[in-house]
């Protein structure tokens, strides 16, 4: 495929739209042109080409409270907590925020949890599949990240249902699906979020022990470099960025893969293919649809120029199903040519920090379904996913003994 060096102006989406048909908006569109426009006035880079490389281009930065002044909150708990978040944030601060947690999430340190991993997630299901099926999001998907990150934390499991809860609400400004409406209730559970964390440190700063929680905390002290505020902002980042977008992806690989008998057998046949099944679920239904960047100067884009300023929206959902990357994008191959880094995650100074263990999570939730004794089935359910951008939301899916 050839695409044009000079495009048609690029069309004006509403959110609405953007998230009824994201797939087919974007197919519809990307051959012709490099990008849309959002209501909000953020252009959404479509080519798989473009995205891999405004990720990394230094005439980008990572968005910071843009997004949520385009939003209107000006102030209050979420602008506090995203102002100071590793998540928002560039260059040295973004280092200085970010450097206390790295060592705490080496690939090495994480692989050591997948066999603590892949007996809980047997365990829920041990409990949670009845005859009449498996909440397959809330009983399962959504434990095993929230009881692993409780674990690492070193958080009582008598709190972790009460910072679940929490996490999802918060998660949510994150979304492109709320609404004006829906701020007063994030906001209240963010401030109680914001204390819930000041309260793990406080009390491990006290009482130090053998956990994550302790080890940032001494990293925090010994290095100077962060405020308190700072400092409690990095949990409660590490916190949330370990939970919600994970729990969408076991949804959402294995409604996937149930939808595809022929795919489950193999997979129940070799094991082995479950790293590549997990790879190409992420591509094919990210549950995180874009990267959000800000343009620091004028871009030129195939004769089209994006104004500094602008609001760069990389659409990893179009770019992981762009034809120029991925030969025949819709369909589902496990012998799929992958990159060693998937997309997915990021890329340069803000991949991912927790990749590691969303990959185990990944992969052994999977493990656990398939080493069910009983075989499961969809019945007349269906995945639903939706929302084009940022963390995407995806409806409880009952999975049932065949």
């Amino acid at each position: 495929m050839t695409y044009y060096s000079m495009m048609p102006t690029p069309p004006v989406l509403t959110y609405a739209e953007l998230n009824s048909r994201p797939h087919q908006i974007f197919a519809e569109y990307r051959a012709n042109m490099p990008f849309l426009k959002r209501e909000d006035g953020a252009y959404l880079l479509l080519r798989g080409e473009d995205v891999q490389r405004f990720v990394k281009d230094p005439r980008t930065k990572q968005i910071e409270t843009e997004y949520l002044s385009a939003r209107g909150i000006t102030g209050g708990p979420i602008l506090e907590f995203l102002s100071k978040s590793m998540l928002f944030s560039n260059g040295d601060v973004h280092r200085r925020r970010r450097q206390p947690m790295t060592k705490c999430f080496s690939f090495r340190m994480m692989e050591a949890l997948r066999p603590k991993v892949r007996v809980l997630a047997g365990n829920l299901l041990s409990k949670h599949l009845r005859e009449d099926g498996l909440k397959l999001r809330d009983e399962f998907a959504a434990q095993i990240p929230a009881i692993t990150i409780a674990a690492i934390l070193g958080i009582p499991a008598s709190d972790v249902q009460h910072f679940t809860a929490l996490v999802y609400q918060v998660s949510r400004v994150l979304t492109t699906s709320w609404t004006d409406q829906d701020v007063p209730e994030m906001e209240a559970a963010t401030a109680i979020f914001i204390s819930y964390c000041e309260e793990l440190i406080a009390e491990r700063r006290k009482s130090p022990n053998d956990d994550f929680i302790s080890e940032y905390v001494a990293n925090v002290d010994r290095e100077g470099e962060l405020s308190p505020s700072e400092a409690v902002m990095q949990l409660a980042s590490v916190i949330l960025g370990g939970t919600d977008t994970t729990r969408a992806a076991i949804v959402i690989q294995t409604g996937l893969l149930l939808g595809q008998s022929d795919i489950w057998l193999r997979l129940k046949e070799d094991r082995r293919l479950i790293v590549p099944a997990v790879a190409e679920c992420l591509r094919l239904e990210p549950a995180v649809g874009s990267i959000p960047r800000l343009a620091v100067e004028d871009i030129e884009i195939a004769g089209h120029v994006i104004p500094r300023g602008s609001m760069l929206i990389l659409s990893t959902m179009s770019a992981l199903r762009d034809p120029c990357v991925f030969p025949e994008p819709d369909v589902f191959s496990l012998e799929r040519n992958r990159p060693r880094w998937h997309p997915v995650y990021g890329d340069g100074e803000h991949r991912c920090l927790g990749q590691a263990l969303a990959q185990i999570e990944l992969e052994e939730a999977l493990g656990a379904l398939l080493d069910c004794m009983q075989e499961l089935c969809l019945g007349d359910a269906s995945l639903r996913v939706s929302g084009h951008a940022g963390i995407r939301n995806v409806d409880e899916l009952i999975v049932s003994p065949a």
